[in-house]
């Protein structure tokens, strides 16, 4: 019996519109009709866009009847998160003093998704500022992990990992700055990618301002979905030059494959951190699975990882202590301001010789890196030292907000670096999902990706374990 279409994936979705053996209609009245029979579950998509969504659904059929050309993602079902702007939505981040701030024009990253053809059917759950590894705010309330509610679906892109786990569209945006990709795609066992510096453009028109130094720096859009083929579907599409962003780079997607075995250092402790058995375990099956498909893998760590870890916290306390805390204070909600006054607890306060000595040193770790992935171009890693958070375990005192950066050091430091990461997932622990991260060189998203589709060969789609077990 074939799947239901809210089942499929972006590549199947738009290749049977363009084979004209469904409608868009059909596409996304099935996203639709899946939102609704779901959402309420896990709060996930705060704002339902499916009557707008069915008649841009109707218009994408008449321009594929009149035989034009159609765009990569041609009538299929996506979500965008809450923290960027949309043509007529408000953006307010989860702040109850933003629910009226409404864009008049599209993010670029929106906009090269509707030229790439996709329709908007929602708008998922962030956590207020997107600051946290959970998703709650008072303004939208909180996601709960499709899989199991007492755990984390992560932050701060919870909502759009939670949704596409539960097949409500094909494609959710996101973006990570300290993990906020990859960390719900871990803990809601779905496939996203952290792209390189400079590879999507950003910039939200409704800012009042420019966004903090290190924000601009080390932040980066990019796409959750179930399958890997549908990640790099979506970043290509998501990559498109936009003007309004200077940093953007025109780097191809695809670079030569290498002849020989492409070298993966894998890495389960980096600097010493420990890794939960669990973790560790997921590390191994990833590298096994790597090895089978012809990679030489090699138990070797990056360098200087604790250094990385270091600078990054260091940078980002910093930009939040003198640009953001005021906000934060006056618009935060107390649970909010109690995870973020322990954050800045357990990072000593930086006078202005340190900050600029630390912009320094984000060069200096990155040649190390640069060097080191000569050698070894792709690195497998944890994408946290343990498996998914409890709920809210960040308000649980200054003390464990410190053990938390440490046990996600090597999720933040990527960003530090600039480098492209796939979060992939190797099956689940307990009733909770399971995986590592693929860390490559700048811009070799293409070699990331190929890794992660070796994997998922192996371990199949998660989701579709979770869609056996629920209605």
């Amino acid at each position: 019996m074939a799947a239901p279409i809210w089942q499929w994936g972006a590549a199947e979705t738009a290749a049977a519109i363009r084979d004209r053996k469904i409608r868009c209609v059909d596409a996304v009245a099935a996203a639709v009709d899946r939102l609704h029979a779901v959402n309420r579950s896990v709060n996930a998509v705060t704002v339902d866009l499916s009557k707008e969504a069915l008649e841009q659904a109707e218009r994408a059929d008449a321009t594929a009847a009149s035989g034009v050309a159609l765009g990569p993602l041609h009538g299929v079902p996506i979500t965008i998160k809450e923290n960027v702007d949309q043509r007529g939505e408000a953006t307010p981040n989860g702040i109850p003093a933003f629910a009226n701030l409404v864009a008049k024009e599209d993010s670029p990253v929106v906009r090269n998704l509707r030229r790439a053809g996709a329709i908007v059917i929602g708008r998922t759950n962030t956590p207020e500022f997107s600051y946290r590894w959970f998703t709650d705010n008072p303004l939208r309330g909180k996601t709960l992990n499709p899989w199991d509610a007492t755990v984390t679906p992560g932050g701060s892109s919870g909502g759009a990992a939670a949704s596409v786990a539960l097949g409500i569209g094909a494609i959710a945006h996101g973006n990570d700055l300290g993990g906020s990709l990859r960390y719900p795609a871990y803990a809601c066992g779905v496939v996203s990618i952290r792209p390189s510096f400079g590879r999507v453009p950003a910039y939200n028109p409704t800012a009042a301002e420019e966004r903090p130094p290190t924000v601009q720096l080390m932040s980066a859009q990019g796409p959750i979905c179930r399958e890997v083929r549908d990640v790099r579907l979506a970043l290509a599409a998501m990559a498109e030059r936009d003007p309004r962003d200077p940093w953007w780079v025109p780097a191809p997607l695809e670079w030569p494959r290498p002849t020989a075995a492409i070298r993966i250092a894998v890495t389960a402790a980096p600097a010493g951190l420990p890794c939960d058995p669990a973790v560790r375990a997921a590390i191994d099956v990833a590298a096994g699975h790597l090895s089978d498909a012809g990679y030489a893998v090699e138990a070797i760590d990056p360098p200087a990882v604790d250094a990385v870890a270091e600078c990054w916290r260091k940078l980002i306390t910093t930009d939040s202590r003198v640009l953001s805390a005021e906000a934060f204070k006056k618009l935060g909600s107390a649970d909010f301001n109690r995870s973020f006054g322990d954050m800045m607890a357990a990072v000593p306060e930086q006078n202005l010789d340190n900050y600029v000595r630390a912009l320094g040193e984000r060069t200096r770790l990155q040649r190390l890196w640069a060097l080191f992935m000569e050698d070894h171009p792709l690195i497998l890693a944890p994408v946290s030292q343990v498996p998914p958070f409890p709920q809210d375990a960040d308000l649980q005192g200054a003390n464990r907000v410190r053990q938390m950066l440490d046990e996600q050091a090597l999720l933040y430091g990527v960003n530090l670096l600039g480098l492209p990461s796939v979060a992939v997932p190797t099956g689940l622990h307990g009733k909770v999902p399971i995986g590592v991260q693929i860390i490559g060189q700048r811009f070799r998203e293409d070699m990331c990706l190929d890794a992660a589709a070796a994997i998922e060969r192996q371990v199949g789609i998660l989701p579709r374990r979770l869609w056996a077990a629920t209605p």
